[in-house]
């Protein structure tokens, strides 16, 4: 029997291995920028082409390497970051089991320029889909220029899976963002298709923030520096007024190394409790300093996920720290004392104090009819209970059994027709708001309670879709004096992909300057409202749906639009603006639910109140 078992070649292996190491560009960029700092690089600058699809190519100012070292480099298990297995619980560097390379140099073409500051000349070294191409001296500065062309040039079903641009850039950024933040002391650039994205000189921590994400950031945050003999944290938390509805401004580092651990998270959330609502999500930059023989990083390839040997000492010591920084900031529960429940208490005004009268003639025991005052007076009927009285009969004149329906028995067109026309706004008798935040309405059959902020969302998502479908852009209102928006890197990227769909719903706006974009004219159907705080919510709001989902752009940007202007909580409405409200909520495809599913309205009918009271 011949044997069944071989060894791969190099060439498989590494391919394997690259599906692990090599998920996507991103992955490449993190990989490289990790390589530049364990090289003690004090410049690194990042350039990609078409989301790092074309090119990927780190340039740093590092130690470099010598002719046999820049080969060995794309071996597979080839590293100079450990020699034994115990240096893995001594760990200081980013990268420490020498794959990264190789999976790279099996999915791409690879060119490697290095030299080191001894050197006269330096080194070229060319390797294509983990084929080595040649290797020879050239001219090149100090440090290391390592190049990824055409990723997955060998692999088209894995390059085919790749996502669109903007979703790659972003993912991009996000790695690099990762790598940023906690090595504020080297200087970073990053260009992409030629444009520089970021310009990050050295600087302290919390400017290595403003950096990258906005300026200003310094007001919105809480300094946090606790010391003890197990965990050293140190960072940066936001205020409670300050948090969003999505997460993406979380970053745990440990030991320099960027981690996701919900475990922590829900440490620093505990800590924000009662101070946030339940689906808010605080911004936070912590770092936590811990003894390398104390944790193991090495139980994920993507090397995000960290065990801890005192796990539940460094929660509660986290817990603590946030809790404790937030209390040094006078950061406590509000009061609402502007709800509808609260009243107002006129100063101003003189209290006068009540009299009493008394009848000095007054004897109970006297029983003249003068004097004699029954203590219930038998009401006298109206003209409607005498009515009523009289025809009492006529109740269950018209009383019929209900027959028992069947599968087959189908309804008349005239009971089609009555069934729509049940739940229109001429139907409803009464109409109220209910806290500032729900309509109820009275109908013939029930009572009906609507969300406001729901229906509006619903109205105007389904007013944007028909704008995409007629072809036709809705108005655009010029402003008077154009305003100038400075967004993040991220925010700037996405809404230069997505510039065309705001020109149909009625926004014209121009890319001006770096990161910088000026907005000229606004929907005219909106009316009044802040231009930046609108764009802003709605790039927050298109952000909270996953960049990885087959949700068509223009949708997703519709239901962005339409949560960011629709009518908000707490606003008063009279009685003609719940009566547009209703007319055009019911004369929508789908009145029931809004664009996220939430349900808009809920119905009690006439028989459950009656029933209910009945018991």
């Amino acid at each position: 029997m011949q044997n069944v078992i071989t060894l791969l070649p190099d060439s498989v292996a590494n391919q394997i291995a690259a599906g692990e190491v090599v998920q996507r560009p991103a992955s490449i960029v993190k990989e490289l920028l990790e390589n530049a700092i364990d090289a003690k690089a004090t410049f690194i600058k990042l350039i990609v082409k078409d989301a790092g699809k074309t090119l990927v190519q780190v340039i740093d100012n590092g130690i470099g390497m010598n002719p046999v070292d820049a080969r060995m480099a794309f071996e597979r298990h080839a590293t100079s970051k450990i020699k034994i297995a115990k240096d893995l619980f001594k760990l200081h560097t980013k990268g420490f089991r020498g794959e990264a390379l190789a999976s790279i140099a099996a999915v791409a073409q690879v060119e490697l320029k290095t030299k080191r500051e001894e050197d006269v000349v330096g080194q070229l070294v060319e390797i294509e889909g983990n084929k080595f191409i040649r290797q020879e001296e050239c001219q090149t500065q100090t440090g290391s220029s390592f190049s990824v062309k055409n990723l997955f040039f060998n692999i088209p079903a894995r390059r085919n899976f790749l996502k669109d641009d903007s979703v790659e850039l972003k993912h991009i950024i996000d790695e690099f963002e990762r790598v940023c933040l906690p090595h504020p002391t080297i200087h970073f650039q990053f260009y992409s298709n030629g444009n520089e994205i970021y310009n990050l000189p050295p600087t302290t921590t919390i400017e290595r923030i403003s950096g990258l994400f906005t300026k200003n950031l310094q007001v919105k945050l809480v300094n946090i520096n606790e010391v003890t003999d197990v965990v050293k944290i140190t960072g940066y938390v936001g205020k409670p007024e300050n948090a969003k509805k999505r997460r993406g401004d979380q970053y745990f580092f440990v030991n320099d190394r960027f981690i996701k651990s919900p475990y922590l998270h829900h440490a620093v959330a505990e800590a924000y409790k009662d101070l946030i609502s339940s689906d808010s999500h605080p911004a936070y930059y912590l770092f936590l300093e811990v003894n390398p023989q104390t944790i193991d990083i090495n139980i994920h390839p993507t090397k995000t996920e960290i065990k801890f040997q005192d796990e539940k000492i460094i929660y509660a010591l986290l817990h603590s720290s946030v809790k404790r920084a937030l209390g040094k900031a006078n950061v406590a529960p509000s009061l609402d004392f502007n709800s509808e429940m609260s009243f107002e208490i006129d100063y101003t005004k003189q209290v006068v104090q009540p009299t009493v009268t008394v009848n000095p003639n007054y004897n109970p025991f006297n029983n003249t009819s003068e004097t004699k005052q029954p203590s219930y007076r038998q009401p006298t009927e109206t003209n409607l209970q005498k009515h009523n009285k009289q025809n009492w009969q006529s109740l269950y004149e018209t009383y019929t059994q209900p027959e028992q329906t069947t599968e087959l028995d189908k309804p008349t067109f005239e009971q089609e027709v009555e069934q729509k026309q049940l739940f229109t706004e001429s139907s409803f008798e009464k109409k109220f708001q209910l806290y500032n935040k729900y309509i109820v309405c009275a109908h013939q059959n029930g009572v009906l309670v609507i969300d406001q902020q729901r229906a509006h969302e619903q109205i105007l998502y389904e007013h944007y879709k028909t704008i995409k479908n007629s072809n036709n852009a809705s108005p655009c209102q010029q402003i008077l004096f154009p305003i100038t928006m400075e967004l993040t890197p991220n925010d700037f990227a996405l809404i230069n992909t997505l510039s065309g769909h705001f020109s149909l719903l009625g926004f014209e706006v121009e890319e001006f300057g770096k990161n910088t974009i000026v907005v000229r004219g606004t929907p005219a159907e909106l009316g009044e409202f802040n231009t930046q705080e609108m764009i802003e919510s709605i790039l927050e709001t298109y952000k909270l749906n996953t960049f990885d989902t087959k949700m068509d752009p223009f949708e997703n940007l519709c239901k962005s639009m339409a949560k960011s202007a629709s009518i908000k909580y707490g606003k008063q409405l009279e009685a003609e603006e719940m009566s547009l409200l209703l007319e055009n909520l019911f004369n929508c495809e789908n009145p029931l639910y809004s664009p996220h599913g939430k349900p808009i309205m809920m119905e009690m009918s006439k028989v459950d109140l009656e029933a209910f009271f009945r018991k």
